[in-house]
């Protein structure tokens, strides 16, 4: 038999408490390093910086450093560049901390300015597609996760993907709205990002970085 919870069970049980809010930043497309190509990331509610993204190797391709407000550099994102005319898809990698990055016969070799390297993330692209497949590794299986984006209509979206094959929206990118009624387009560097409760914010980053590359 179940027993019917009484009023004050109901309105102040485990269950009352809010729902975690999704996290709202604004993404900035320009470095704070001087010409630099990168980005610095803003929290909506407080608007401390969150994320800074620099690029400071001279000759080092496409390798881009994640850092957070400190300068703390929380992922090395490197993009390894398809062969002219294979149709092979392109791939980019994620490890986790400050890697510095060499290429010996064709190949990166990553060495970590503390430690091993440890690759966290990979995302990989066929050509002609406006999509990615990322799989972000743990201590078990890998997550999986889908990139899609629109140039026409500027977004960016990320999907969680299910065992079933239901995919889930976790984070979302569009150009910002400003103004009195939030209703004006910002520039084309100024964007929205909204995290989705429990995903991480710094892989959702080093994702936007390898959607908006394509976008």
């Amino acid at each position: 038999m179940v027993m019917a919870e009484s009023e004050e069970t109901t309105r102040k049980g485990p269950s009352s408490q809010p729902p975690a809010a999704c996290r709202r930043l604004t993404v900035w497309c320009k470095s704070l390093v001087f010409r630099g190509d990168g980005y610095a990331v803003f929290d909506d509610a407080d608007g401390r910086m969150v994320f800074r993204v620099d690029n400071y190797g001279v000759g080092q391709g496409s390798d881009m450093a994640l850092m957070d407000h400190a300068g703390r550099v929380l992922l090395t994102v490197r993009r390894r560049h398809r062969k002219m005319l294979s149709l092979m898809p392109e791939t980019w990698e994620a490890y986790n901390g400050d890697v510095d990055g060499k290429v010996i016969d064709g190949h990166s070799v990553h060495h970590k300015a503390d430690g091993e390297p440890r690759l966290v993330m990979r995302a990989t692209k066929d050509l002609c597609s406006s999509s990615c497949t990322v799989s972000v590794l743990g201590a078990d299986k890998p997550d999986l996760y889908g990139l899609s984006w629109s140039r026409q209509d500027e977004w960016s979206r990320i999907y969680r993907c299910g065992s079933t094959g239901d995919n889930t929206l976790v984070a979302e990118v569009r150009r910002k709205l400003g103004g009195p009624e939030k209703t004006t387009l910002l520039g084309k560097d100024v964007l929205s990002l909204v995290v989705q409760p429990g995903m991480d914010h710094a892989i959702t980053m080093a994702m936007l970085m390898i959607s908006n590359s394509y976008r």
